[in-house]
Order: structure tokens, then C-alpha cells, then sequence
């Protein structure tokens, strides 16, 4: 099944300690290249999250963004320790008590008295758990998104393919055609001419220039070429790498046929490969 390196997916979940955002990115690269945008909060489960990609992706570029809508370092409990706040109640009562003239504390100060209020932060452990939790989800929407993508693409790689097929299939049937007009020209522009050949020298000229001309080869290769894209379009591992050298494979053989070619018919079908396959390797940039 072919894969696109080109997706995007963005999840948005619930969570008991917030409402967690992700947002993942993905384009096409030679190798797997990942890079993470993290609160400080959760930057310490930076290394497992690249983990979660190797085992589920290949090749690609991307670009991983975590928000928190409302961060854990914000969610905590204020707790007022009654014993201090009494303590202190006391000595103030005692202190207007011997100075009349003194003003009473207010609320907000006993508050932002140390040791008076106390905050009990989340569980760091949990909240790493969850934002893992979170972006597998992210990265199996992007793995879904790859795959939709992916075939598309493989359509549009097997509708090349055979045009492609039909084009190697045409030069093959249209060589029997183009060597008898070849030999009947060479015949015709000898009769012209005031001189008395040798007909067994002519014969070994003529085989020679068929020889020169010959391009059954390049057709058996790609004919095999192409028989072994229709194997790999099908398979259940990444081939971006082996479509790439497919795709150099047929362009060598279609430059080869181009550069033989002693008629117009064959010249124009080496063109039109040449295209398809141009057409073929942009989408395959793109497979994983």
C-alpha cells in the first residue's frame, strides 16, 4: 500500500487536565526528519514521542505542534495552611491589643504571608501519559491521511503505467514495418545510383544497420521494468527509495530508445514515455 509523505492532521481532545491540541505536519524528505514544538511542561517525553514516529513511519519531514488550551502549570489547587493563619490572627490581635494605633491586616496580606498558601501541582506522570496518549492519535490520522493520499496517487502511477505499456507495445509491433521500409530505401537509392553492387555486400550492410538500429533489448527491459512497478505499487512496505530507481531505470531506457530511433513513429512514442515517466517520478517524489 503506498503511503504520501505529504499529509496533515490535527486532533483536539479532552483531557482531565486540559484540552490537549496537535497539530502534525508532514512533506516529503529522504529520510525521516522530525521536529517537535513543546511547552516546557512536556518536553521531557520529547524522546518517546520521536519513538511512537520511527515505529510507524519511515520517510517524511515533520513538523509536530502540542498545545495545552489550558496548561497543567496553571491548573493547580491553593491549599491555606489554618494552623499558621490562626497563629497569625493571634499575634495580630496581640499586636492591636498593645498598640491601638496599628492597622488590622487585611485578607490579601495574611494570603501572601509564606507558608500561609500552598499550591499542589498535578501529577507530572500523568499528564506525560496523556499527551502520549494524545499524539497517537495525531500520528494514526496522519498515517490515515498518508494512505488516502497514497492512493490516489497509486492510480495516477497505474494509468501512467500503462500507457506506458502501450507505448512499448506499439515500438515493438511497428519494428517489423520500420526495418522493411529501412531495407527498401537503402534498395531503392542503390538502384539509383550507376553503379552494380555486390548484393551479399549489401546484405552484410544492411544486417549491420539493423543491428546499429536494433532496440529489442531496451524494449525487453522495459517491458520488465514496468512489470516490476506493477509488483511494487501493490506492496505493503515503504518503496519510495525502489520507485525512484525504477522511475531512473525507465528514463535510461526511453533516452536510449530515443537516440536508436530511425523513424518518426518510434521518436514520437520515445517522447511520450519520456513524459509519463516524468509524470509518474513527480508523484513518486512524494511516496513514502
Amino acid at each position: 500500500m503506498l503511503k504520501s509523505m505529504t499529509a496533515f492532521a490535527r486532533i483536539e481532545e479532552n483531557h482531565s487536565l486540559g484540552t490537549f491540541i496537535w497539530e502534525v505536519r508532514s512533506v516529503n524528505h529522504r529520510y525521516l526528519d522530525v521536529s517537535f514544538r513543546l511547552p516546557e511542561d512536556v518536553r521531557a517525553v520529547e524522546f518517546d514521542l520521536r519513538k511512537q514516529l520511527q515505529d510507524q513511519l519511515s520517510r517524511g519531514k515533520l513538523d509536530c505542534t502540542f498545545k495545552l488550551a489550558t496548561t497543567a502549570a496553571t491548573q493547580v489547587d491553593l491549599s491555606i495552611n489554618e494552623k499558621l493563619v490562626d497563629s497569625l490572627l493571634k499575634q495580630i490581635s496581640t499586636l492591636q491589643h498593645k498598640a491601638p494605633q496599628v492597622q488590622p491586616a487585611n485578607a490579601m496580606e495574611i494570603l501572601t504571608w509564606p507558608g500561609v498558601t500552598e499550591t499542589q501541582r498535578v501529577d507530572q506522570t500523568e499528564l506525560l501519559q496523556q499527551v502520549q496518549a494524545s499524539f497517537n492519535s495525531a500520528v494514526v490520522a496522519l498515517s490515515e491521511n498518508r494512505k488516502l493520499e497514497g492512493a490516489r496517487m497509486r492510480d495516477l502511477i497505474i494509468i501512467r503505467l500503462q500507457e506506458l505499456t502501450e507505448l512499448v507495445l506499439n515500438v515493438r509491433q511497428h519494428r517489423p514495418t520500420v526495418m522493411a521500409a529501412m531495407r527498401k530505401k537503402i534498395m531503392t537509392r542503390l538502384e539509383d545510383l550507376p553503379i552494380d553492387a555486390d548484393p551479399q555486400r549489401i546484405e552484410q550492410e544492411l544486417v549491420f544497420l539493423a543491428q546499429k538500429l536494433d532496440v529489442e533489448e531496451e524494449l525487453d527491459r522495459l517491458d520488465s521494468h514496468l512489470e516490476e512497478l506493477k509488483k511494487v505499487v501493490d506492496s505493503q512496505k515503504p518503496v519510495g527509495r525502489r520507485l525512484d530507481f525504477l522511475m531512473q531505470e525507465l528514463n535510461r531506457e526511453a533516452n536510449t530508445l530515443s537516440s536508436k530511433s530511425a523513424d518518426i513513429i518510434t521518436t514520437q512514442s520515445a517522447v511520450e514515455m519520456k513524459v509519463c515517466i516524468e509524470q509518474m517520478r513527480e508523484q513518486i517524489q512524494n511516496i513514502e
